[in-house]
């Protein structure tokens, strides 16, 4: 059965009680998604390197028999190395970049069963919240082609959301799980720093701020796959505090009544867009039926001082990276390698002193204290994901030399996710609204320090609340 009809029907833990139960098979489900990937990519551009023969000499040879055995699932091509096959980082540096090494999260993918078959696609070096590299071109919201899925993991959205996979790897470093899933109307949780691994190369990622995890149409596909990922590896600097079960548990239980915080005014002092309010004023009113308390709070930090230290630390980190690959390549940095605004992070980490570099993480370590203490007070913080709905493709362009246009256009939308990379805390973006033009506007939820189960148990309720499966983009769902 080359093209399984009802394969959209399904999120990743249904397909695996489908492959455990003898009713298809590995193989089917994996034609079954590529049949999706042919038909939707051309017009939106999210998968940008097919593994499709990979994938079938896996299930030929055998998969582990995990809880998620026979599942289709889709990489992000930044981070993440599967052995043999490039990681581009969406980055023309980096196009002919092949790992001799699986990543640990790879491993521990395929450990539970999964059937990885492509890698998605992502701006360079994940810097920007829109998908739109030089190298492999834009990606398109399923919602509406002209605009942006948001980025960093604009590609496992897109996928996700048109259906092509129910869940895919992604990552967060200052939003690039939660803004993409905001963007195209799924579910989309950051995990706690340190709970999962960033190895075997790394003990973290810009300096403990970015973190690996998936975007899923369902609550409980995200708690399985951080259950199936979670835990420190051999020689990890630090890991998340531990858990007293299993993450799945936690989405059929009650939250109880939480205090729960609400912002609209982002980290840079800017209001949100009147939609964006009114997806919050939703979320709260849905809240107070549900029996939580809401009141109007937020923490008080440097808001500016913040994002200058969070940059510093994402430029240098670049900067780190492309110096290794050229050294790699024997040769210096020609004006082609990197899209503008990358060069100008770049030459701003290249340049910054260790100095500056450690008094900028012990800023946000700083912030992070501050916001524990805020946290005392409240259970869950809630605020928009963005300032505005999704915009247009083009308004953040990688490739303009108007750097000072480029930032106030960033700041102008992105203000609120990136607080909780330098934290360090669980937060996640839970689509429970539409713009009258029929855009997802997603909703922020953010908990303490290692508190994913409490985030799981109210995303789990608001799930049932306010139900979000059926709501799909035009595309999803049709004949492949």
């Amino acid at each position: 059965m080359g093209n399984w009809s009802d394969f959209e029907a399904y999120d990743a833990m249904g397909l695996a009680e489908l492959v455990r139960s003898g009713d298809l098979t590995a193989m089917e489900l994996l034609e079954s998604a590529v049949a999706r990937v042919t038909a939707r990519n051309p017009e939106l551009n999210a998968v940008v390197l097919p593994m499709y023969d990979e994938a079938r000499s896996r299930i030929r040879a055998g998969l582990p028999d995990g809880p998620l055995r026979g599942v289709p699932f889709l990489l992000k091509d930044l981070g993440l190395c599967y052995k043999g096959f490039p990681t581009s980082f969406g980055s023309r540096l980096f196009a002919d970049f092949v790992p001799d090494y699986d990543s640990t999260l790879v491993e521990r993918y395929r450990n539970a069963g999964l059937v990885m078959f492509g890698k998605t696609n992502t701006p360079e070096f994940g810097l920007t919240i829109t998908t739109e590299p030089s190298l492999y071109g834009p990606c398109r919201n399923p919602w509406d082609l002209s605009r942006s899925t948001g980025g960093s993991s604009g590609g496992a959205a897109a996928a996700v959301a048109s259906g092509m996979v129910p869940v895919a790897h992604a990552s967060d470093g200052g939003g690039s799980i939660r803004i993409p899933a905001a963007c195209c109307g799924l579910f989309g949780l950051k995990p706690t720093r340190g709970r999962i691994p960033a190895g075997p190369p790394q003990g973290e990622g810009w300096n403990g701020m970015s973190t690996d995890h998936v975007i899923s149409r369902s609550v409980r596909d995200s708690a399985i796959f951080l259950d199936i990922a979670s835990g420190p590896a051999l020689g990890d600097p630090y890991s998340a505090p531990a858990v007293q079960g299993p993450f799945l548990s936690e989405v059929a239980k009650a939250p109880g009544s939480l205090r729960i915080a609400m912002t609209v005014t982002s980290l840079n002092g800017i209001k949100a867009d009147p939609e964006c309010i009114a997806a919050v004023e939703d979320a709260a009113r849905l809240c107070e039926s549900l029996g939580h308390k809401v009141s109007e709070a937020a923490p008080e930090i440097d808001g500016e001082r913040y994002q200058d230290a969070a940059s510093a630390i994402m430029n240098a980190n670049t900067a780190a990276s492309v110096d290794v690959r050229l050294k790699e390549l024997g040769r210096e940095l020609a004006e082609e390698d990197l899209e503008y605004i990358t060069q100008r992070a770049v030459g701003s980490g290249a340049k910054s002193c260790a100095s500056g570099l450690i008094q900028a993480i012990q800023f946000i370590h700083q912030t992070g204290r501050q916001v524990a203490r805020f946290f005392q007070s409240y259970d869950i913080l809630l605020s928009p994901v963005l300032l505005k709905p999704p915009v247009p493709l083009g308004y953040l362009d990688t490739r303009t030399h108007d750097v000072r246009g480029y930032l106030t256009r960033l700041l102008s939308y992105f203000g609120f996710t990136g607080l909780f990379n330098g934290t360090g805390q669980p937060s996640m973006s839970v689509p429970l609204y539409w713009s009258k033009e029929n855009l997802p506007i997603g909703t922020l939820f953010s908990a303490r320090f290692g508190e994913e189960a409490l985030l799981f148990r109210l995303a789990g309720q608001l799930e049932q609340a306010r139900p979000w499966w059926d709501r799909r983009p035009p595309m999803a769902g049709t004949a492949v």
